[in-house]
């Protein structure tokens, strides 16, 4: 393996035109877009028609004559093409936490009587915080449970379980259609979230009988910092599942402002405050790239890249202790690549100081993601030839690479 090999797998790389499509700074190798993906490049031009037109020009017209009302139904539309969903199923809005909030709540309200949810332990925290908030309203039970018991726990108490498709350190995916497959067998429902899945591997929500999913815009999807989450909720579920945020979008007529609630039976039903318009709006703008790329393809020349990735670092940087985290084989796992070491954090900032901006997850484990779309098999072997200096000029022992900051 050569640079020269990499440089060959690029030629025929049938995603190489989506490159130019972001902004990459020069001398940059960006591998954290599974943190935060890059700006698109036609991203500023779009808000900035929003600001100085519709709303500039536009003003409160802009509501219904630039179609800021539907956004989150026609974004989720959008979306749904990504994830194996019909039009109707889903909507772009709030927080990946907040959704996950509703997503909960609204499947312990699809199965009365029952009062218990499943997660693994190790589980991005947020998502397990959101849970034991979910739990503590509703007087409902937890099980936070090592991934090799999360199966066989569910019983005709579990109401839902909750589970994160590809793990935020590990990259570990879990067998969707075969733990949705288990959920059901036992008369539980299954909540995905899949923040780092969409965009980055092939999903197919519906041919695996998914109910309920979430996820979050900025990452794989590049919809910028914050941007607005979606959720999932398939058409069987729409008409009883039950939001414990009865907002006025969620209504079935918002705009009959009558004093009591009455939720839309689509859905619609999901949403609840005005919808972000500018948010919306580069969301919009990063799905209309993504869906310019054929997911399984995506998937596939991402598979590649880590393969790469994992190949290098362990032949190049062999015997200075990096320890592959997660899965080997590429069927078993997303797109990001996690290696521990005891100075994992240091040789982040080490990278970060050279131009290879990968991110640092407690307590030792220095995280790499591959997103297809701008990435290259060069700037593999680029990445990984200044891993291997670090570490043989032992660069990162510097007492400067050794200070925490609270990101990256």
């Amino acid at each position: 393996m050569d640079r020269a090999h990499a440089q060959s797998l690029d030629a025929t790389d049938p995603l190489a035109r989506f490159r130019e499509a972001f902004v990459l700074p020069p001398g940059v190798i960006y591998l954290d877009g599974n943190s935060l993906g890059p700006l698109p490049k036609a991203t500023p031009g779009r808000l900035a028609a929003v600001v100085e037109g519709e709303w500039g020009q536009g003003l409160i017209t802009s509501w219904n004559a630039a179609g800021w009302i539907d956004a989150p139904q026609r974004a989720g539309a959008k979306l749904a093409r990504l994830i194996g969903a019909r039009p109707d199923e889903v909507v772009v809005a709030d927080s990946t936490s907040v959704n996950l909030f509703k997503l909960a709540a609204g499947a312990l309200s699809l199965r009365p009587g029952r009062k218990t949810l499943i997660t693994e332990s190790g589980n991005f925290p947020t998502d397990v915080y959101v849970l034991e908030g979910v739990c503590a309203l509703a007087g409902a039970t937890l099980k936070v449970l090592p991934s090799d018991e999360v199966v066989s726990a569910i019983d005709e108490d579990t109401a839902a379980v909750v589970l994160t498709h590809v793990h935020y350190k590990t990259a570990r995916r879990w067998d969707m259609a075969g733990v949705t497959a288990a959920a059901h067998a036992k008369g539980a429902l299954m909540l995905w979230d899949l923040s780092h899945s969409t965009g980055a591997v092939a999903v197919d929500l519906n041919a695996c009988n998914v109910d309920l999913a979430v996820g979050c815009g900025y990452k794989y999807l590049n919809g910028g910092p914050g941007a607005p989450a979606y959720l999932f909720v398939a058409e069987r579920r729409q008409a009883q599942i039950r939001s414990p945020l009865s907002g006025w979008m969620g209504h079935a007529e918002p705009f009959a402002f009558e004093d009591r609630y009455r939720a839309s039976a689509d859905i619609r039903a999901m949403l609840c405050g005005t919808p972000p318009i500018l948010g919306l709006a580069a969301m919009e703008v990063a799905l209309d790239l993504q869906l310019e790329a054929d997911p399984r393809a995506v998937e596939t020349k991402g598979q590649s890249l880590c393969r790469f990735f994992i190949e290098l670092v362990e032949t190049r940087c062999a015997g200075h202790g990096l320890a592959l985290t997660g899965p080997r084989d590429m069927a078993e796992r997303g797109l990001h690549v996690s290696f521990a070491h005891p100075d994992g954090h240091a040789i982040v900032q080490a990278l970060i100081a050279r131009g290879v901006i990968g991110d640092f997850r407690d307590p030792d484990i220095a995280r790499f993601g591959f997103s297809p779309l701008y990435l290259s098999h060069a700037e593999v072997w680029d990445a990984v030839e200044i891993l291997r200096e670090i570490l043989e000029t032992r660069a990162h022992e510097r007492p400067e690479y050794r200070a925490r900051a609270a990101v990256t």
